[in-house]
């Protein structure tokens, strides 16, 4: 990334309030908080998110009744309530939800949104699509004015939206940046090769057993309209059919996080998730 070095003269006690956003983590220093801060009033913020939340309705054995992964409960909330508070606290308030089979129980705990600071509305997806890349070309004309988060309804992530959108703002020739989390057996996921914040390479579930990278898509990107070029009635799952492309035309770029993350996937999974997720 190009960056120039500056000089800055601040007052005691705004220094004093720009080191407690300070974490380590997610702001690693005070110059870090000051480009965030900047990029926060400077940069144009995508208007909208689109949360994937149309697979099959699951039932765990924790749960003993058949639910939408979005609405499993952790912590005492549903899955996607938590996705939408963090989204909410990096400023991003403008949600489209995908809807498949038991959307109507999505409907009727969010509504509209306004009990959650959030304005929300509703995509209804043909019940026979369980793949990724369907429901985003349903809903191209809602998406064609600028930069837009994409997210799966079944992943719970840690992750500080607003550093994420700097990163990629920061980019050139991107079409899309994927948030990228570790896990020890990454051939479960979508592996990823970066070089720099490029994803240079990428494979969904690999079958190689020789798997020198664990950098694994954390199903969380930011997207460009340029994507819509990239999709044709023949695709069905944006890891198997865009994602390698993107990388091999250098047009995808790989954003690193440390937070926690979870794809709710199985039993196992959701009672982890269920034991060690720290909400808002």
């Amino acid at each position: 990334m190009n960056r120039q070095r500056i000089t800055i003269t601040i007052k005691n006690d705004l220094i004093k309030l720009l080191d407690k956003t300070v974490d380590g983590q997610n702001v690693r220093n005070r110059s870090h908080a000051v480009e965030m801060l900047l990029s926060k009033s400077l940069l144009k913020r995508p208007a909208k998110v689109l949360i994937l939340a149309g697979g099959r309705e699951i039932k765990f054995p924790q749960i003993h009744r058949e639910i939408p992964k979005a609405m499993l409960p952790i912590n005492g909330r549903p899955l996607l309530e938590h996705t939408i508070l963090r989204l909410k606290a990096s400023g991003l308030e403008e949600i489209v939800v995908s809807l498949g089979l038991g959307g109507q129980k999505i409907k009727d705990y969010f509504r509209n949104g306004f009990k959650f600071g959030v304005n929300i509305s509703y995509l209804e997806q043909n019940t026979a699509w369980h793949s990724t890349a369907q429901p985003l070309r349903d809903a191209k004309s809602l998406f064609l004015e600028g930069t837009f988060v994409l997210v799966y309804g079944d992943v719970l992530a840690d992750i500080n939206y607003a550093d994420f959108l700097e990163f990629h703002s920061l980019q050139k020739n991107l079409v899309a940046t994927m948030a990228l989390s570790t896990a020890e057996k990454a051939s479960m996921w979508g592996v990823a090769k970066l070089i720099g914040s490029r994803v240079v390479e990428f494979e969904e579930k690999p079958k190689n057993s020789d798997i020198r990278s664990h950098l694994v898509n954390a199903g969380v990107y930011i997207m460009e309209p340029k994507i819509f070029d990239y999709l044709n009635a023949d695709m069905s799952k944006l890891e198997k059919d865009l994602l390698p492309r993107l990388a091999e035309e250098s047009k995808l770029g790989g954003y690193s996080f440390g937070g926690d993350w979870y794809d709710i996937s199985t039993a196992q999974t959701y009672d982890q998730a269920q034991r060690r997720w720290v909400g808002l």
